[in-house]
């Protein structure tokens, strides 16, 4: 006779185990503990066997009819539900193994020293705020466009676009070093290549008129903050290189004799040389006075670290300049490419060469250190003297095109 729920509940323990059928193999074992397990006997390749079903009330009547139908269809293909539920927990396991969040922080163990700080950590954050929660536990190779694109739009519902693009860019770093390790076959970012709006690229604010420049360069000599912070604020137009890179810079990389300055750039991850103007080498000499004995150009309050990332805009804004509209650290990069080629007809290349930029070539070199090197030291002295003569008031004369 079937089984109810008022008999299964109204079942009392013994001394001894006892069974309680219900049919098509399905029982119920009572343990005098009072456990009860739901089993099921069957029969497979002429052996009596047996597997469990759950324990109740957590599984139910009904639902341990439900898995004792799913094992004898099973049967009926000869398969053994047993070995079955083998594969299924093995399987479940790898997929564990293999799921995206594993994958995606080894990945980011594996790359992170080769990233700026600030880089790593907004990458993981990102993917620990942003992605994970949605499709981390998954395995990686069973993820798809919909899921991937599910993501991106939770992000972009906050109006996030900027952040939604580098999720995609992340997801996607992580799917390829996932094929390469043999882990999954592709990646399905590039089915969503126009899924979302796209960027609306915003440029760094910048001076380049050479007026305006002439005028920031005299206020920068009269500012009245603190030396360190006054000499990366001299040098950032002399240099023109990214902020992260001009504060974090080590005099281990600086050969003043030699006037270069080398260093390796996180971004394009390549070495990348700076020559040194007569004035910026006499800039880092009055500084190497001061800070010479700390591992940093620019030390912070903390000597064993670099200022703050935020001191040469607040410098500029404490001079009265918007860096939200006039003028940035990044800006004086464009300054210089700007003016360099327009005012001083330098050519294009050695400009982007000298901005660390990945140029191809003829022989598809994205970038040498020592490219140019000659016409760079050139051109980095003819800047220097220009925005001399700029802070000075002189005229400047037009040079003729080369």
């Amino acid at each position: 006779m079937p089984l109810t729920d008022i008999s299964i509940r109204s079942a009392k323990p013994s001394e001894k185990p006892q069974k309680l059928y219900d049919g098509g193999g399905l029982y119920l074992e009572i343990s005098p503990s009072g456990g009860k397990w739901w089993r099921l006997k069957y029969r497979f390749g002429g052996k009596e066997k047996r597997i469990s079903l759950g324990v109740y009330p957590d599984v139910s009547l009904k639902d341990a009819r439900e898995r004792r139908d799913s094992a004898r269809r099973l049967l009926a293909n000869e398969i053994d539900p047993s070995e079955n539920r083998k594969v299924q927990k093995a399987a479940k396991v790898e997929r564990a193994a293999n799921s995206f969040e594993v994958i995606a922080r080894e990945w980011f163990a594996k790359n992170r020293d080769r990233w700026a700080a600030s880089h790593s950590d907004k990458i993981i954050k990102r993917l620990e705020n942003d992605v994970f929660p949605w499709i981390g536990a998954k395995a990686i190779a069973e993820i798809t466009a919909p899921d991937v694109l599910s993501v991106l739009r939770r992000i972009e519902g906050r109006g996030t676009n900027d952040t939604a693009h580098r999720a995609r860019g992340n997801i996607s770093q992580v799917m390829r070093y996932a094929i390469a390790e043999g882990r999954a076959e592709r990646d399905p970012c590039p089915d969503l290549r126009d899924a979302l709006p796209p960027l609306k690229h915003k440029n760094f604010a910048s001076i380049t008129e050479p007026a305006k420049v002439a005028e920031l360069l005299r206020a920068m000599d009269a500012f009245s903050g603190t030396f360190v912070v006054k000499s990366a604020l001299l040098l950032a137009p002399l240099l023109f290189v990214r902020p992260g890179e001009l504060r974090r810079a080590l005099w281990a990389d600086v050969d003043l004799h030699r006037a270069e300055w080398r260093y390796f750039v996180t971004k394009t991850k390549t070495e990348h040389s700076v020559p040194l103007s007569s004035q910026a080498v006499a800039i880092l000499k009055d500084l190497h006075a001061l800070t010479g004995h700390c591992s940093h150009v620019f030390p912070g309050r903390d000597p064993q670290k670099p200022m703050s990332e935020a001191a040469i805009n607040a410098a500029l804004r404490r001079m009265g300049y918007d860096t939200k509209t006039e003028i940035t650290g990044h800006g004086f990069r464009a300054m210089a490419r700007t003016i360099l080629h327009e005012e001083l007809h330098q050519k294009p290349e050695v400009i982007e060469h000298q901005l660390a930029h990945q140029v191809p070539d003829a022989l598809g070199t994205a970038y040498n250190r020592t490219k140019f090197l000659k016409d760079r030291k050139v051109m980095m002295q003819l800047w220097a003297d220009y925005l001399d003569k700029l802070k000075a008031g002189a005229t400047i004369i037009q040079l003729p095109a080369a």
